[in-house]
């Protein structure tokens, strides 16, 4: 089965394909050479996955899905949220956005967060959502190789270290995105 995955995020395909069963092809927005900017405008990850996904569909008219995630750090009142990608600016530069985080949370105890991933898939023309969730903790410093994104500063709950200093392997056992595409997999094989 083939779906169209709304990214150009290249990190979120690599991580998604390596929890797909066999018999499931992704094509991105860039296996498409599709350039076009969809507007994120939606107050919500919910909306923000349902306008990518919809817009992707009108356009190509197959079956697909995109997703919205967002860092949710309890003493900034769930800030950065929507806004994650974009919580330093509009060029979306991650190192930005983790020293913004860090800088906010300066002398702050309460460094509890949660990463949260909404799918949307529009498959034979109906939608579908589906919600992925991990609390943790945010560090005092970025630590680790892997990951992209606020994953060098993301703690999981009963981890000792970032989601950037796991493999790939083990991050996606556990984490928001991973959470949600496996009820998004579940979902497909029934």
């Amino acid at each position: 089965m083939q779906l169209i995955f709304g990214t150009h995020n290249q990190n979120k395909v690599e991580e998604i394909t390596k929890i797909l069963p066999s018999g499931y092809v992704i094509k991105s927005l860039t296996d498409l050479n599709f350039n076009t900017e969809i507007e994120e405008s939606g107050t919500t990850l919910e909306e923000n996955a349902l306008i990518k996904a919809t817009s992707i569909f009108n356009i190509f008219k197959k079956d697909c899905f995109a997703d919205d995630s967002g860092l949710m750090v309890n003493a900034l009142g769930g800030r950065p949220g929507v806004l994650s990608a974009r919580y330093a600016g509009n060029q979306k530069i991650a190192k930005d956005n983790t020293d913004k985080l860090l800088s906010e949370l300066k002398g702050v105890n309460d460094r509890r967060a949660q990463f949260k991933t909404v799918i949307a898939l529009i498959l034979g023309g109906n939608k579908y959502l589906f919600e992925g969730v991990i609390k943790g903790e945010i560090s005092t410093s970025p630590k680790g190789q892997y990951g992209f994104g606020y994953d060098p500063v993301f703690i999981p709950e009963k981890y000792e270290l970032t989601f950037a200093q796991l493999t790939m392997h083990e991050k996606n056992k556990i984490s928001h995105r991973a959470r949600a595409f496996k009820k998004l997999v579940r979902f497909l094989k029934s």
